[in-house]
């Protein structure tokens, strides 16, 4: 995501970090070049002018011209705009009191609505843990309903149904007088889209609004579709006055105009991004996060949070035991294998990380399929050769090559890898700073 953007502006803001001063002429110039990088992004014109014209004047105003060393004042000032432009603050939902909260999905056909219906019952459930029902009101589209049923029932939420023959008023009324009587916590009732912003859709949603009261309505937008997606924003914002966006396919969206215009246009913050296909790929929204990602910061934070949701502390206390005392098996590095694997793509996960962000992943293959044969050769282990590796010799690496499709060449190349990893392990197990050197000609 926003990789066509955040290649541009770290090329940017590095060349003026790379200036040992700093003149009115080259703030002037690097201004040109993030205007024209926002407006290839696709970000809203007006939107574009008033970021630049902000920053200028901060940089400007901020007494860095002529200064040593003011490359990283101007990045800050850079970094806190985009910030503020996407929202400030990270955004949640409002509860109510007295449950269940409501929340209103709406958005047009295709933008992932009922996707984002699921994804945010399980998010719910996950962090808030919530008892969530789903109401099924979408009766126009076909087979929605049985799409509802289907990805509701994946996620644990009970589903409220009736059908397609019925007014979907009536239905989100009677599904929230289930889910009161099941005590819920939290309905989401899912609305029907059209292919385009028109009288009929909005009155509906009005009708459901009135129905339910509902504590939140979330706008689902596809961020794929540019300013397309801002201008449906706008045109719902004027019509029903929702609270918050979920921001689909954030994922695909190269540009990442829509995400750095929707607040500014609409005055709505991005609450949530849905950031792949499986119904888990959901998170909340930092606009401070996000920043530090485009500007090639890294996003250590949500690095943090996806690994503390694999690895628990028990997890990590043993694991740092068997490192300190070198008694880390292949059993052990295949247990850290899928655990990293659940974390996301590589890629994205890279990404998260400082040094490794845009420009420097730029041409580098992760290679996902490398690690489904590392996790194959080592399936074709006994217990006693992943605990024991010394022992994989001869016959038993032709059978081990054999039982996961590989050539014997990879199983040796893995043993040996494990190996030098293991000799490094004891090294710093005993304070010492492994001669990285002799390892990297070993390896050879």
């Amino acid at each position: 995501m926003f990789d066509a953007l955040s290649e541009k502006l770290q090329a940017t803001l590095a060349d003026v970090r790379g200036r040992g001063t700093l003149t009115e002429d080259d703030i002037k110039k690097a201004m040109r070049e993030i205007r024209l990088a926002l407006l290839e992004a696709d970000v809203n014109f007006k939107v574009v002018k008033e970021f630049t014209n902000t920053v200028r004047e901060r940089c400007m105003g901020a007494d860095i011209v002529g200064q040593l060393n003011p490359g990283q004042q101007v990045v800050k000032i850079v970094h806190e705009e985009l910030e503020a432009l996407m929202g400030g603050q990270s955004g949640d939902i409002v509860f109510s009191p007295r449950p269940p909260t409501v929340i209103l999905m709406a958005g047009l056909q295709g933008s992932g609505k009922t996707t984002a219906t699921a994804k945010l019952a399980k998010f719910l459930q996950k962090e808030h843990g919530s008892s969530v029902g789903v109401a099924a009101c979408d009766v126009y589209r076909p087979a929605a309903v049985d799409q509802l049923v289907k990805v509701g029932g994946q996620v644990g939420a009970t589903v409220y149904e009736q059908g397609t023959d019925r007014d979907p008023v009536d239905i989100a009324r009677w599904a929230l007088d289930q889910a009161k009587q099941d005590g819920k916590d939290v309905l989401i009732v899912d609305t029907s889209g059209r292919l385009h912003v028109d009288e009929k859709l909005m009155e509906e949603l009005k009708n459901i609004r009135t129905a339910v009261r509902p504590h939140n309505i979330l706008l689902v937008v596809d961020a794929m579709t540019g300013q397309d997606a801002v201008n449906v924003a706008e045109q719902f914002g004027a019509a029903v006055n929702f609270d918050g966006v979920i921001m689909s396919k954030l994922d695909g969206d190269a540009r990442g105009g829509a995400a750095l215009s929707v607040k500014a246009v609409t005055g709505k913050p991005i609450l949530f991004a849905s950031t792949g296909e499986k119904l888990d790929q959901f998170e909340r929204f930092h606009p401070d996060r996000m920043a530090q990602r485009i500007l090639g910061m890294g996003d250590v934070l949500s690095f943090i949070e996806k690994a503390g949701e694999q690895f628990d502390a028990d997890q990590a206390a043993e694991m740092e035991r068997k490192l300190r005392q070198n008694d880390f098996t292949l059993e052990d590095f295949l247990q850290q294998l899928k655990m990293i694997r659940k974390m996301g793509p590589l890629t994205s996960l890279l990404g998260m990380i400082p040094g490794f962000a845009g420009q420097q992943l730029k041409g580098m293959k992760v290679d996902e399929r490398e690690m489904d044969r590392v996790e194959a050769i080592i399936l074709s282990m006994t217990r006693e050769e992943r605990r024991r590796p010394e022992l994989i010799k001869g016959s038993r690496r032709l059978r081990i090559a054999k039982g996961s499709g590989v050539s014997v060449q990879q199983v040796n190349q893995l043993v040996k890898q494990f190996a030098q990893m293991r000799k490094v392990m004891k090294q710093v197990g005993k304070g010492k700073m492994p001669d990285m050197a002799a390892l990297m000609r070993q390896g050879r």
